[in-house]
């Protein structure tokens, strides 16, 4: 398995788990890490044992956005600085190759699989961005978020304009752009941006409990598919949405999956379903 410089990443049972590893910068991001990141997310795509993933940060804090360094170098060339990195390349997910999800951290949309932030500190910036882009965010209640863009004088960067209001609405949306607030983990589940509200220090251990019970009870190609539909049809016409849901709904029918479900909820057993096997 591919050793990493700013990230951990595990594989236990079914369960991918992968971690920021700067704590001494309360992990913010620099260009390593970020494709560290896509490249662990390629690697659980590829893995037929993993049923999800699970992104979280080391010591205190999830992520406090972009290092202050890199902040500093692309103030100074007026323009982002990428550096790249060919030994870490990875195009993970997008088996349609849509465009929307070309992007960072559009791309976790394309995932096939589930990708869970388990929130336990400060989540800021673009570390925000990234657990706003996560299908589902396990939130400690001390943790903070905050977007932090107004007071650097930038605006909602990174899709989350488009992402967050769906999540939370239009006028919390603001609110957590506009104020630059500390939001805790209370408030952002009343709001609607943590699905789970964990006790501190649980976050990692709910998101994996949820994911194993996943790959217990669902298909996976079931969880990609409906992962697909949710993400594609935010945007389309109702009947548009029907009519490519009806399309897949009879492919799904022809698979074994189906079978295997019908079989086991008759027998009173747990099923047995077929793994995605993912070649890029």
């Amino acid at each position: 398995m591919q050793k990493y410089q700013e990230i951990i990443y595990e594989v236990e049972g079914a369960v991918a788990t992968i971690t920021i590893d700067r704590p001494e910068q309360l992990n913010a991001l620099t260009d390593l890490t970020q494709a560290e990141i896509r490249h662990a997310l390629g690697q659980s795509e590829k893995m037929t044992t993993v049923i999800g993933t699970i992104l979280t940060g080391a010591g205190r804090g999830f992520c406090a956005g972009v290092d202050m360094n890199a902040l500093g170098a692309m103030s100074d060339a007026g323009k982002t600085l990428t550096e790249r990195f060919s030994h870490l390349q990875a195009d993970p997910g997008n088996p349609d190759n849509d465009p929307n999800y070309l992007g960072s951290p559009t791309y976790f949309l394309g995932l096939r699989k589930p990708l869970i932030a388990a929130v336990n500190g400060p989540c800021a910036g673009l570390g925000f961005s990234f657990a706003t882009f996560c299908d589902m965010r396990f939130m400690e209640r001390s943790a903070k978020i905050v977007s932090s863009f107004g007071p650097r004088g930038l605006i909602a960067e990174h899709g989350t304009s488009w992402m967050l209001p769906r999540l939370v609405g239009p006028a919390n949306a603001l609110d957590i752009f506009w104020s630059s607030r500390k939001i805790e983990g209370e408030e952002a589940y009343r709001m609607g941006w943590a699905n789970r509200l964990c006790d501190n220090g649980d976050s990692v251990q709910t998101a994996a409990a949820y994911l194993q019970s996943l790959q217990e009870t669902s298909a996976p190609s079931s969880l990609m598919m409906m992962k697909r539909q949710v993400y594609k049809h935010l945007n389309r016409e109702l009947g548009d949405a029907m009519i490519e849901s009806s399309k897949w709904m009879d492919d799904s029918l022809g698979r074994p999956d189906f079978k295997e479900g019908v079989a086991s909820f008759v027998e009173r057993r747990a099923p047995n379903f077929e793994a995605l096997d993912v070649e890029n």
